[in-house]
């Protein structure tokens, strides 16, 4: 057994139990069953999390639906993003210990989040700041760190003017935040609902995508294009990139052939979190130089509902859906 250092009460030992979201088979929002499972020890290079709270995301669904494009072994426990308390560390993790407060995700397969205790990769977490709640953390480590990296890709600089589909989302919103703190002129779509959100996050212009096309509403060159919507808006994308522009994705792979022929770059994008830059999104959180936005926050057994609202059966309000698991 991997030696480890731990806060772990006599209770609660390897053989007792916790309760998880677990997945037998791949499906609809039905498959989520919630159940006792062993609790887990600590690997090479894990920590052992008390899950205060834990982000739902479109990528759950995708590795619930069994569309996940990394092999995911069943049963499997969904969830990635997670805030909590470090109970028990592996011996090699000297940068946690015991009693720290944490956030970011548990692994690079993106499972094991909705759970009374989680599994982390020391390597993907971060302290959580005082000022930022646990719910304000569990929304944040995928999203933020996918919108910092979208802005590095895009070479977003001040006086620049980037695109961001998708503005009112969890991403999208983050992303307009970032480009308008970089400096650079930021054009956003949303819903007419989302419109006025959109703005008071730094967007300069807001283009409703029901009633107008983009294309129409960009008057100038767009040095970037940020794509958190896919489809045929990241294809109809590149007429508005000025030559030598970039268009990056963080939903799909670009039409090479279109970058081609407009003289553009594309690229798409897999997120990889760490805990720089956890670090780095916490101090801007925790300074209050970003705003997070929640939609919906609901207990560990509605994690079905959660993903009924996720696929669109359910409705749900703008923001991000977080699972609170504190006891």
């Amino acid at each position: 057994m991997n030696a480890i250092t731990s806060i772990i009460g006599p209770s609660e030992t390897s053989a007792a139990t916790m309760a998880a979201c677990q997945v037998h088979r791949f499906g609809g929002p039905e498959v989520i069953d919630l159940e006792d499972i062993q609790q887990p020890a600590p690997g090479p290079g894990q920590v052992l999390v008390r899950v205060v709270a834990a982000g739902v995301g479109p990528w759950d669904a995708w590795i619930r639906a069994g569309h996940s494009v990394l092999p995911q072994p069943l049963p499997l426990t969904l969830g990635s993003d997670i805030a909590g308390e470090v109970v028990a560390a592996a011996a090699d993790v000297t940068s946690f210990k015991p009693g720290d407060a944490v956030f970011g995700v548990t692994n690079k397969r993106f499972t094991g989040g909705y759970a009374e205790l989680a599994l982390a990769d020391a390597a993907m977490i971060a302290r959580r700041p005082r000022r930022l709640d646990r719910v304000e953390a569990a929304s944040l480590p995928v999203v933020s760190v996918t919108a910092q990296q979208a802005l590095e890709r895009g070479g977003v600089q001040t006086g620049q003017i980037v695109l961001i589909h998708g503005g009112a989302g969890s991403v999208g919103g983050i992303a307009v935040q970032l480009a308008h703190r970089a400096g650079a002129r930021v054009i956003a779509t949303a819903g007419a609902r989302d419109l006025p959100y959109v703005r008071g996050l730094g967007a300069d212009q807001v283009v409703d995508y029901r009633a107008e096309r983009f294309e129409d509403a960009v008057t100038d060159g767009v040095d970037a294009v940020l794509d958190f919507a896919g489809g045929e808006t990241q294809t109809r994308s590149f007429a508005v990139l000025r030559s030598g522009g970039r268009l990056i994705s963080a939903v799909s792979e670009p039409d090479p052939a279109l970058a081609r022929a407009r003289a553009v770059s594309a690229a798409f994008f897999l997120v990889d979190v760490s805990t720089e830059r956890l670090a780095a999104i916490a101090a801007l959180f925790g300074a209050k130089a970003l705003g997070t936005d929640i939609g919906a926050v609901l207990p560990l057994a509605s994690a079905r509902l959660a993903h009924e609202m996720l696929d669109g059966t359910r409705s749900r309000p703008r923001g991000k859906i977080v699972l609170s698991i504190a006891p």
